[in-house]
């Protein structure tokens, strides 16, 4: 199933992905720093939702020595929650 995921506090604005078996797959995310953001969907393609919050979650964007409480990582975290938890 295909999920969209509104994203609060970072540069990219949304998170597009499958979930089928629990397995993430076909990641992307609109706007925010593009090699980045497709390095991390790249590794987190197949991971499982439990995979994915292990790694992700809580990881802090850092600009100018100012942590942003959240990161694109983090958001991908709560996304795969949320729709897995739905």
């Amino acid at each position: 199933m295909r999920y969209t995921y509104k994203t609060q506090g970072t540069c990219s604005t949304e998170i597009q992905f499958d979930i089928n078996d629990n397995v993430i797959s076909n990641i992307s995310f609109t706007k925010g720093c593009n090699g980045n953001l497709k390095a991390l969907s790249s590794l987190a393609d197949g991971l499982t939702v439990e995979e994915i919050i292990k790694k992700c979650k809580g990881i802090d964007c850092v600009s100018r020595g100012i942590g942003k409480g959240t990161s694109c990582a983090d958001q991908l975290a709560l996304a795969v929650e949320k729709a897995y938890n739905q």
